[in-house]
């Protein structure tokens, strides 16, 4: 007996839950601007990464991006596709403070976590051995937390990476470039997931065209970006090209063996950390290319 129940995807409502940041819109791009034929139609649902993580907990989205570290919690009804990964090469979430701080004086200290599910708080604990107080934030608000003195530091993803020197802040410590430091390989932080009530040859087509649309918009770059910055993340045209660049690029058209070291390297610290009980099994859907 064929124990999935969706026979076909034609005319099927399918929603992909993505941010609304400049990478993840940068590459849904394709998809929402119709630009890439589907027997299915997308319905995008845009919101924080924490709250897709949580999301996806519940599994009810059928398509969706998540924290890489949050995938042993959803892995029994979830694949990870081979695109669409943000991943950093020797660089990644960064640890800010407006005071000048040393990286090894940071007991006692409040620091601005964006988010209990993110990478970034993964990469925090099994780099940095000492009792912080943790402040769990959306990840917009970390800047202001730590310019109004209610923390002492925190972690920044996304556009504030290449923004922080604006708000007068002063880089503690690169997470990515430590993990670099450490394993030789890039950091997948963020992943897109695809569910298995699909059957494998639904998931294939839909991690397709997925991969569609994120090969269209590296291909038509400045309109991609127009509509990637039209969601008003606050960051200007050059430095949101920089940010894209840094995290759409050939890993995210396929995370290939090295991406998938790098995953079980990351499980295999997070494990040894007694951060997660187990490694999950990991099998990526790759599209037709």
């Amino acid at each position: 007996m064929d124990k999935y129940k969706i026979k076909n995807l034609k005319d099927l409502n399918i929603t992909f839950g993505h941010s609304p940041d400049a990478d993840d819109a940068f590459m849904f791009y394709g998809l929402a601007k119709n630009k890439i034929t589907t027997t299915f139609k997308v319905n995008h649902l845009m919101d924080d990464i924490e709250s897709l993580n949580k999301r996806a907990t519940s599994g009810k989205l059928e398509v969706t991006a998540i924290s890489a570290a949050h995938y042993p919690k959803v892995s029994n009804n979830y694949q990870i596709m081979s695109c669409g990964s943000s991943v950093g090469r020797n660089y990644g979430p960064i640890l800010v403070s407006e005071k000048k701080i040393n990286e090894k004086k940071l007991s006692g200290l409040k620091i601005a976590i964006p988010g209990e599910y993110t990478t970034s708080y993964l990469l925090f604990q099994i780099f940095i051995h000492q009792n912080i107080e943790p402040v769990f934030m959306h990840f917009d608000d970390v800047i202001n937390s730590i310019k109004s003195g209610s923390t002492d530091a925190g972690i920044l993803l996304h556009e504030g990476q290449v923004t922080f020197q604006e708000y007068g802040l002063n880089k503690i410590l690169d997470l990515g470039e430590r993990w670099f430091e450490k394993t030789g390989l890039p950091i997948p932080l963020g992943l897109d997931l695809v569910h298995k009530k699909f059957s494998p040859k639904h998931r294939k087509e839909i991690t397709t065209a997925f991969y569609k649309s994120i090969k269209y918009a590296i291909e038509n770059e400045d309109k991609a970006l127009e509509y990637a910055l039209s969601f008003g993340r606050g960051i200007e045209k050059n430095k949101g090209r920089k940010f894209v660049r840094m995290y759409v690029n050939n890993d995210t058209l396929n995370m290939g063996q090295e991406g998938l070291d790098a995953l079980n390297k990351l499980f295999q610290f997070a494990k040894e950390s007694e951060i997660i009980d187990k490694k999950p099994n990991i099998e990526l859907c790759v599209p037709d290319n």
